[in-house]
């Protein structure tokens, strides 16, 4: 008979392991922190995996409620080397395995689906329920950096707020005044003297889990958030309870105010939830605060008043400014655009004088090859000039710089059939001259002087130097000639360069934020004339 009953209770006892080890669902994994995933009972619901917090950047919070059993897995990349790799195991803060290594040869290649193959072994299968099981994965490279994993299987115990203080100034300093095992509403009047307040919770192996907020029941908003607790021995001696301080002038108005103290759970980020609002609310802590903010000798009433005509002062003297400021702007505009339009008129006239200027000298030019007989050149000079002519007369403010250097190719080479001279046009690397638009016949006029006043007498040996230089914003053109210079202090009787001169002055009242500066350097070596259009690029 004893032997029937041996073999009986070892039969059940064999049954419930097979049993035990089959509760547990290995082809379904759960995130467990950091290094590690887990594997719980097939049956369980609500597993709340690997919780972060922003007071324990390190740590991992998974609560399993209804799980039996919990397998926990480490995951490694092929890189690691993990025989420096270690880790301890407490099951309800007691050590069960202490700063042990990783075992190699159970290592096994896994395939997580994301086309890396890991390196996997388990460190175990532990009952949980009504339990803590608490991991330290670390490496003996950098000891300070533990990763801690906290799989816990108790209820979540609602908070406690075990009292309040008030923080105010004194003579000698500060002094708190406490309020101890408040019930569910607390009356408090800030007074001018009070600097802040205290909220004191029960102390727990969780205490980071825990989130205080409060909220402004008049406007249905948080006014205060906070996931660090500080520790003192407040209230109760010789404990060392949590705390969070609240500067006064978060409470903006006198009215009632809610404390929550809740664990920072992601209840709706599960697998399988299956919890209610009626469940959450069981984890929750509230408490209100009827707050009376000290207002000395106004009532509300008269706070109203005194704000209103304020208000009513400034918003009339605000739109009366606003009035005359408009009209004023607008006056200004105005004139602004009128004179911009007067200086347009007057940039058309000089141009309208330059433009004949030029057909005339050209047109003097073609009479003199006709004079000399050399009717081959003139022809040729005629065909440049047609060209040139249709650019001239064509009516644009502003022109590129590409078109700019065609112009100046034509006269040139128009030019040369009469003298003989050489040029160059030459530009900055960096310098786009199809992208740069300037006042269409800026140089020619000082390219025109150079010519007739210039190297006209010098043949062969005369030569003209045209340059566009980019000078960090600043476009630089320059007309140098070899001639035998002239006297720049002496007054220049020349109509070219005296209506070069009234255009530069026009253009510099329309772009006023992109000054034209005319610079000329003339000695018996030759005449070299800058214009420099600031912040033109």
């Amino acid at each position: 008979m004893k032997k029937i009953i041996f073999i009986f209770l070892s039969f059940f006892i064999a049954l419930s392991t097979v049993n035990a080890q089959k509760g547990i669902n290995f082809s379904r994994t759960y995130p467990g922190g950091g290094k590690l995933l887990m594997c719980v009972d097939s049956s369980a619901k609500n597993v709340f995996y690997a919780n972060m917090f922003p007071n324990q950047p390190r740590t991992s919070f998974s609560y399993l409620p209804e799980v039996n059993n919990v397998s926990i897995q480490i995951y490694f990349r092929k890189d690691i080397n993990i025989q420096h790799y270690r880790y301890t195991i407490l099951a309800d803060n007691k050590p069960i395995v202490v700063n042990k290594s990783i075992n190699i040869a159970q290592l096994k290649d896994v395939d997580r689906g994301d086309e890396e193959i890991f390196r996997s072994t388990t460190l175990g299968i532990f009952p949980i329920k009504g339990k803590t099981i608490t991991t330290l994965i670390y490496s003996i490279e950098k000891p300070l950096d533990i990763d801690k994993a906290v799989f816990y299987g108790k209820p979540i115990p609602r908070a406690k707020i075990k009292g309040f203080s008030k923080r105010f100034a004194t003579d000698k300093g500060v002094d708190y005044n406490w309020i101890t095992d408040p019930k569910e509403r607390t009356n408090l009047t800030f007074t001018k003297k009070d600097e802040e307040l205290t909220i004191v919770k029960d102390r727990s192996d969780i205490d980071y889990l825990y989130h205080t907020s409060i909220k402004d029941k008049q406007t249905n908003k948080i006014i205060f958030e906070s996931t660090a607790w500080e520790y003192g021995g407040l209230i109760e001696e010789h404990e060392f309870l949590p705390y969070v301080k609240i500067d006064k002038n978060v409470f903006k108005k006198s009215g009632s105010y809610e404390i929550m103290i809740q664990p920072l759970i992601k209840w709706t980020g599960c697998m399988d939830c299956d919890i209610s609002a009626k469940d959450i609310e069981k984890y929750i802590t509230r408490h209100t605060l009827s707050i009376t903010v000290d207002e000395e000798n106004y009532t509300k009433k008269e706070l109203f008043i005194y704000a209103f005509i304020v208000a009513f002062a400034i918003g009339l003297a605000f739109l009366v400014i606003l009035y005359f400021t408009k009209k004023r702007n607008k006056k200004k505009l105005a004139e602004k655009e009128q004179q911009k339009n007067m200086a347009k008129l007057q940039l058309n006239s000089i141009r309208s004088q330059l433009n004949p200027h030029f057909l005339f000298n050209a047109l003097s030019g073609i009479q003199n090859l006709m004079n000399k007989n050399e009717i081959d050149n003139a022809n040729k000079y005629l065909s440049k000039f047609a060209r040139l002519t249709r650019n001239v007369l064509d009516d644009k403010e502003l022109i590129s710089l590409s078109q700019e250097k065609t112009l100046l190719d034509d006269y040139l080479q128009m030019e040369q059939l009469r003298f003989g001279f050489k040029y160059e046009i030459n530009h900055s690397e960096n310098l786009g001259l199809d992208n740069i638009e300037i006042p269409s016949m800026l140089l020619q006029p000082f390219v025109e002087n150079a010519v007739k006043h210039g190297i006209s007498q010098k043949g062969t040996d005369g030569k003209i130097m045209i340059t566009f230089i980019k000078h960090a914003n600043d476009l630089v053109l320059t007309v140098a000639d070899n001639g035998n210079g002239f006297d720049t202090e002496k007054t220049n009787n020349g109509l070219g360069l005296l209506l070069s001169n009234n255009r530069i002055a026009l253009l510099n009242s329309i772009y006023k934020e992109n000054r034209f500066t005319l610079a000329i350097q003339s000695t018996t070596k030759g005449t070299k004339i800058s214009l420099t259009l600031t912040d033109w690029l």
